[in-house]
C-alpha cells in the first residue's frame, strides 16, 4: 500500500508487533512452565496469567489503550480459566480460534454489506471518514482486499484447530505454540502487502489512488454536441 498510509502506521491499528508480541507471549510462557513443570496446568496457568498482568503493567505505563490492554488481559485470563475447568493444556489455544472464527465472520459480513472494514480503517486513518464509498472503484477494491485478511483469519482457524482437537496433548501444546507465534506477526505483514497488491490491482490504471477517491456525482456532465 505504498500509496495509502504508512504500511506500520496500519499494522499498528491493525495490532502490529507489539500487539502481537502481547497475544503471544502468555501462550509461550503458558507451553514452556507447563514442559518445565511435569505437564502442570495449574503453576502453567499461573504463569502465563502473571506474564499477562506483567505485560498490562507495563502497557499501562507506556499510556496504551486502556481498553486493548484490560480486552488482552481478560483474554489470556478466559483462557487459563478454561484449561483450568477443563484440564486440557491444548485448550489454551481455544481463545485464540475462536477469536479469529469471529474475525473472519465480522470481515465478511461487512463486505456482503458493502462496508469492507479495510476500507473503513484506512479512510479513516486518511481522514476520508466514508468518503471512499462513493467511488465504486475503491468499493471494489477495499472489498476485494477484505477478502485476503478474511482467508488469514480462515487460516489460522484451520491451522490450530487439528491442533486443539489433538489426543496427543505434548504434540498439541507444543507445536500449537509454535503455530500461534508463527501466524501472528510474520502472518499479519504478509496480509499487509497481499491486500495492498490487490488494492492496486482491481483499481483501473488511469485511477487516482486511494487518496483520492472518486465521487460519480461530482464528475461533469459530458457536452451535449450539436445535432
Amino acid at each position: 500500500m505504498s500509496d495509502t498510509v504508512r504500511q506500520d502506521t496500519l499494522v499498528s491499528l491493525l495490532g502490529g508487533r507489539r500487539g502481537a508480541f502481547d497475544a503471544t507471549a502468555p501462550v509461550v510462557v503458558f507451553i514452556l512452565t507447563w514442559m518445565v513443570s511435569g505437564n502442570s496446568i495449574a503453576w502453567a496457568a499461573g504463569a502465563s496469567l502473571l506474564s499477562a498482568g506483567v505485560i498490562a503493567f507495563v502497557r499501562f505505563k507506556q499510556r496504551q489503550k486502556p481498553r486493548a490492554v484490560v480486552l488482552g488481559l481478560l483474554s489470556v485470563a478466559v483462557a487459563c480459566l478454561i484449561v483450568l475447568y477443563t484440564g486440557r493444556a491444548q485448550d489454551i489455544l481455544l481463545p485464540r480460534i475462536v477469536s479469529n472464527a469471529a474475525s473472519a465472520l465480522v470481515w465478511a459480513g461487512f463486505i456482503v454489506f458493502r462496508r469492507p472494514l479495510l476500507g473503513l480503517i484506512v479512510g479513516g486513518l486518511l481522514g476520508q471518514k466514508t468518503r471512499w464509498r462513493r467511488d465504486p472503484h475503491l468499493l471494489r477494491a477495499y472489498s476485494a482486499a477484505s477478502w485476503v485478511w478474511v482467508a488469514m483469519y480462515a487460516l489460522r482457524v484451520a491451522i490450530l484447530t487439528p491442533f486443539w482437537n489433538s489426543d496427543e496433548e505434548r504434540l498439541a501444546v507444543v507445536a500449537g505454540g509454535v503455530a500461534q507465534v508463527a501466524l501472528s506477526w510474520p502472518l499479519l505483514v504478509l496480509c499487509l502487502i497481499a491486500s495492498g497488491w490487490v488494492i492496486r490491482a482491481v483499481l483501473p490504471d488511469d485511477h487516482p489512488g486511494i487518496r483520492h477517491p472518486l465521487d460519480p456525482a461530482e464528475s461533469p456532465a459530458p457536452e451535449k454536441t450539436a445535432p
